[in-house]
């Protein structure tokens, strides 16, 4: 018990009290959440991406094997939770709202921190890259689930041109591939921008979930909670040898893999009015949840 409180709290408290200073900010000063969310979502997003994705040490081989397990982990979770959908016979708008809150982990701002804080900044470069491919395709098939909803295939992906994320990966593949440095007059507005990626979506959080308690679809949300906390850990422990992960970059994705429905989800559902009251219940319960899940899983991964 006494390994299990100090793990809590020295990897999992501090990043519950800057969102619990978000909550309270929120509940006293009442933010607009939404021009926050856009500020998040088109700026400082792109700009901790690129800066990843630009100075990442990472090797190449090792960088696809992560960048790989995490597609399979996003793929596999959105597929159940289409099956799930589908059975439970929900409503379109109610199908992309289950996807978005079980598939997309919040392996950024919680993921990122926590991987920095129990394994130190190899685990950080290491989540990094999961968080760029869970980022890329939150931002870009997240998008696209949550446009479905409400569109047609065609529109859907048509709207994913405007994704600034997706232009910020590009352009550091890009440089990395030509072998470019990067001038200090541009790349310090990019490091001031990315530095405030992390601690907005902390306060972001708190902030979207002093709004998130609403009426409760509880079969759904249950539902959501089991896929995005349980299901990925088991299936992240075993799909990790078959991507030749081991060591800290087995441990990094499969704690990147079991963290809480993506903030970013709930933003995305927000932005294009897709179930957003339900994708914010299942940011509430699986973060509040998260604790329970994520110290022992802490425990087991670092011994």
């Amino acid at each position: 018990m006494t390994t299990l409180i100090r793990i809590f709290s020295e990897n999992l408290l501090p990043i519950l009290i800057v969102a619990a200073t978000g909550f309270l900010l929120q509940r006293i000063l009442s933010f607009d959440v939404r021009s926050l969310s856009r500020l998040t979502l088109y700026v400082c997003i792109p700009a901790m991406i690129f800066q990843l994705l630009y100075r990442t040490d990472v090797g190449p081989a090792e960088m696809l094997r992560m960048v790989a397990f995490a597609a399979a982990i996003v793929g596999i979770i959105a597929l159940l939770a289409f099956l799930i959908g589908k059975a439970l016979r929900l409503e379109p708008l109610a199908l992309s709202g289950l996807v978005l809150a079980t598939a997309f982990m919040n392996s950024g701002n919680y993921g990122l921190s926590l991987n920095r804080l129990a394994f130190g900044e190899a685990g950080l470069a290491l989540a990094s890259l999961f968080y760029v491919t869970s980022s890329l395709l939150n931002n870009s098939l997240g998008i696209f689930v949550a446009r479905a909803g409400r569109e047609s295939l065609g529109r859907s992906l048509v709207g994913l041109l405007r994704v600034p994320a997706l232009y910020a990966i590009l352009l550091a593949a890009g440089l990395r591939l030509l072998q470019w440095e990067m001038p200090l007059a541009f790349s310090r507005p990019i490091d001031l921008l990315a530095s405030a990626a992390i601690p907005l979506m902390l306060l972001q959080l708190g902030m979207q979930l002093s709004r998130s308690v609403r009426p409760v679809r509880w079969t759904p949300l249950v539902a959501a909670a089991l896929l995005r906390l349980i299901v990925p850990a088991i299936l992240a422990w075993l799909l990790a040898p078959a991507f030749g992960l081991s060591g800290v970059a087995r441990r990094a994705g499969i704690l990147e893999a079991s963290m809480p429905t993506a903030l970013l989800s709930s933003i995305i559902a927000t932005e294009f009015d897709t179930d957003a009251d339900f994708v914010g219940n299942a940011v509430l319960l699986t973060t509040l949840l998260s604790p329970l899940t994520l110290t022992p899983l802490l425990m087991v991964l670092s011994t």
